[in-house]
C-alpha cells in the first residue's frame, strides 16, 4: 500500500500550549510558587520559544508508506564528520539556540556557562535524535548533521554571554531578576 499523510504542525502544538495553559492558570490560581508576574511570563516566554523550536525542527510531520517511504538506509541520513559541509546554511542553527542559552539560566538556579552549554548540547542532541527516529519510523527526509550539534550548541554558549552582558547593567539586571523564578546567579 502506497501513501503519504502529514501531520500538522498545529494539531500537535496547539493542543500542547493548550495543555501549557491550563496547568499555567491552575498553578496561578493555586498561588504556586513562581507563577505569578514575571517568573509566569518567562516560563510563558520559553514554552513558545520551545513551540517555535519544535515547529522548526520536527514538523510538518510527513508520514511516508509504499513506493513513497524514502528508500534510503537510516545510516545515510547521519552526517558524523564535522564542518565536512559547513556553509552558511548553519547560521540560522546558531540563531535557533540563542534564546535557550539566554532562558536556561532564568529559569534553573546556580547554572553557569558550563552547564548552560552541556543543557544545550543535550537539547540539541535529542532534536537530532527525534529526526533520526522520524526517518526510521515515518520515512521523511530529515538527517542528522553534527554541525547541527556544533551550531546549536555555539547558539547556546552565545545565549549565555547575551544573558551575562545584559546582566551587567543595573536597569536590565534588576528587570531580569524580576522575571525570573530562580535566584541571580551574578
Amino acid at each position: 500500500m502506497t501513501f503519504q499523510t502529514q501531520i500538522p504542525t498545529a494539531a500537535v502544538l496547539g493542543p500542547a500550549l493548550a495543555v501549557f495553559t491550563a496547568v499555567a492558570l491552575v498553578r496561578r490560581r493555586g498561588g504556586a510558587p513562581g507563577w505569578r508576574g514575571g517568573p509566569l511570563a518567562l516560563r510563558a516566554v520559553t514554552a513558545l520559544y520551545a513551540t517555535a523550536v519544535a515547529s522548526l525542527t520536527f514538523f510538518p510531520l510527513w508520514i511516508y508508506g509504499g513506493d513513497y517511504r524514502n528508500q534510503v538506509p537510516w545510516t545515510g541520513q547521519i552526517q558524523p564528520i564535522p564542518f565536512l559541509t559547513a556553509d552558511f546554511s548553519m547560521v540560522p542553527n546558531v540563531i535557533m539556540f540563542v534564546p535557550l542559552g539566554f532562558l536556561l539560566p532564568l529559569l534553573l538556579s546556580g547554572i553557569g556557562r558550563g552547564r548552560t552549554v552541556v543543557l544545550c548540547a543535550v537539547v540539541s542532541l535529542g532534536i537530532e535524535i527525534v529526526q533520526l527516529l522520524q526517518y526510521i519510523a515515518f520515512g521523511n527526509g530529515r538527517s542528522v548533521d553534527v554541525n547541527d550539534l556544533i551550531a546549536n550548541t555555539l547558539g547556546g554558549l552565545l545565549g549565555y554571554a547575551v544573558l551575562r552582558a545584559a546582566q551587567r547593567s543595573a536597569a536590565t539586571r534588576t528587570v531580569l531578576e524580576r522575571t525570573s523564578p530562580a535566584p541571580s546567579t551574578v
